[in-house]
């Protein structure tokens, strides 16, 4: 009697691992939801949500963008963090989270310990773009040396402080010891179209945001901040080609698991966002905004975004750039 027992208990334990065995990821009619921690419209949608519809027709189940929107990312990021590991909510991120551990001090999560990166899904060189009517010569050493003449007269715009814009042209201010006032702006499109309109001289944005401006001829391009001429703007040269060494600076976008999340799932959505990024429609996508993805390993990747905290957080240092 006993041993019918203990055998049918056994027989009733099997049948339970079978069962979560056989439970596959993503379970049919749970959607997953990607936590994009700045406002609708921004770059991170660019890039997040055409990578989340074809994620869905990849694993054949809703992927949901939510925006969560504030404090540089910051927000929706501390918010992400105490989600359930999962694999049914991840975050998609950029550049400024290697930037925010620098930039606000109590922060409630920590990047490198409260997620595990996955991969970066878009990378755009920063462009230097200035207004066709506020130098006397427009060619990047012209430009330099006209500033440096004059301390205080130019300014650049941002997209705020504390964003990679900033930092950037604050690594060129320190590069090349210049003096250049910054002004912040809420977002890219006010920043732009100050330029355009002269009330700013000069920013240093992504080529994706500046691409429509630079192709109408209402900025000029300078020099794109990256290793190689961008494949959208060949005429444009990079700045080390025209002396300007150590200004390489691209803002990339990044999709993370939460902490915890189990290998099976981080392995499954790592190689099926692989595929995604090698699709037609999302090359060609990329492309239209002079994106490229870099070729990482998830090891790479991690050290990656490591020497991205330490290399802004010695920018933020230098410069004593502040939130306020």
């Amino acid at each position: 009697m006993i041993r019918n027992i203990l055998v049918f208990i056994a027989a009733g334990l099997f049948s339970l691992v079978a069962l979560a065995q056989n439970t596959s990821w993503p379970a049919p009619n749970r959607p997953i939801t990607f936590i994009n921690p700045f406002p609708p419209g921004g770059a991170v949608d660019a890039f997040g949500r055409p990578l989340a519809k074809q994620l869905s027709t990849q694993l054949n189940d809703s992927i949901v963008v939510d925006n969560r929107g504030g404090a540089g990312g910051t927000l929706g990021a501390a918010v992400a963090a105490k989600m359930a590991p999962d694999g049914y909510t991840w975050l998609l991120g950029a550049v400024h989270h290697s930037i925010a551990p620098s930039m606000y001090t109590n922060l409630s999560y920590d990047i490198t310990k409260d997620f595990e990166p996955i991969a970066i899904i878009g990378s755009v060189p920063h462009v230097i773009v200035v207004n066709p009517n506020k130098f006397p010569k427009n060619d990047l050493k012209s430009i330099i040396e006209e500033i440096r003449k004059n301390p205080g007269k130019y300014n650049y715009a941002s997209t705020g402080n504390g964003t990679s814009q900033h930092l950037t042209g604050e690594l060129f201010k320190m590069n090349n010891k210049l003096f250049i006032t910054h002004i912040p702006y809420r977002g890219t499109g006010p920043a732009l179209q100050d330029v355009v309109a002269g009330q700013v001289d000069m920013m240093f944005d992504t080529l994706a945001g500046a691409a429509p401006f630079i192709k109408s001829g209402q900025l000029i391009a300078v020099a794109v901040a990256s290793n190689k001429r961008s494949e959208a703007f060949p005429n444009v040269p990079t700045a080390q080609e025209l002396g300007i060494s150590n200004f390489v600076v691209s803002s990339w976008y990044a999709l993370w698991a939460i902490k915890g999340t189990p290998k099976d799932i981080v392995d499954k959505m790592s190689a099926e966002v692989q595929i995604a990024l090698a699709s037609p429609e999302i090359k060609e996508r990329w492309a239209s905004m002079g994106a490229t993805v870099p070729k990482m390993t998830r090891p790479e990747l991690t050290n990656y975004i490591n020497q991205e905290i330490t290399r802004w957080r010695e920018v933020v240092k230098q410069s004593g750039a502040k939130l306020d």
